[in-house]
């Protein structure tokens, strides 16, 4: 499919999103708080597009990648001080996916509620949104730790469309990994996959059960119902 919805689908009354590959750009601070990682243990820096896909992975994936041989104690050791790095400068490079401040203000504006279903754990999500300014905006927002589950557990979607008051089959769920598909397509909503995202070489995403894929945050608005804003003498 295509990022426009058939013409015949009633339009997704809410909008639910993930976090790192999706709604921010997290990947040049991960890549950042690695190389410095990596630094400390006087090691060359990795390139930014040898660490981008495993961002949605998480911690242990991009630790992993880049201390392959590191038993288990180690990658612990490295994990928590990569955590402790991350933590202390969460904001510095990340910004909304270019397009997302006109689709954030569009659904403000219209009175969609929209939210956020993450897998990266709440004492990271909290502040990092705070920081964005995002906290307040998100009607939801539903973190790796929040619920004994996480995705691709249904669980955590269907509790975000609770909150927002919305029944899941008239939400749409937005992310750029195969258990956003999963969680999505199990919880009765609208899948559709952000190919901007952090998607690897080595992923299938054709084989991902989305409902239709979109090249750019804007391109999310046909789903919804909606048109992007003109501006003055266009």
């Amino acid at each position: 499919m295509t990022g426009t919805p058939p013409r015949a689908a009633v339009p997704a009354a809410a909008a639910l999103f993930d976090l790192d590959g999706t709604l921010l750009d997290t990947a040049p601070d991960f890549t950042r708080v690695l190389n410095r990682l990596r630094a400390e243990l006087r090691l060359p820096p990795l390139p930014h597009t040898e660490v981008r896909p495993h961002v949605s992975h998480g911690a242990s994936a991009m630790v992993r990648l880049s201390f392959p041989e590191a038993d288990t104690a180690r990658f612990e050791q490295l994990r928590a001080r990569f955590l402790d790095l991350y933590r202390a400068e969460l904001v510095v490079d990340t910004r909304l996916f270019p397009g997302f401040e006109i689709v954030l203000d569009v659904l403000d504006a219209q009175r969609i509620p929209w939210g956020i279903v993450t897998n990266k754990p709440g004492w990271l999500t909290e502040p990092l949104l705070e920081l964005l300014g995002l906290r307040t905006r998100a009607r939801s927002v539903i973190a790796g730790d929040t619920l004994p589950v996480k995705k691709p557990d249904p669980l955590p979607l269907l509790t975000a469309a609770r909150e927002l008051g919305i029944e899941p089959t008239r939400c749409l769920y937005l992310g750029d990994a195969l258990r956003d598909a999963t969680a999505a397509h199990s919880a009765g909503m609208l899948a559709v996959g952000a190919r901007f995202g952090y998607i690897g070489e080595h992923d299938d995403p054709n084989s991902w059960p989305m409902d239709g894929w979109i090249d750019a945050p804007l391109e999310l608005l046909s789903w919804l119902g909606l048109s992007a804003p003109t501006t003055a003498g266009s």
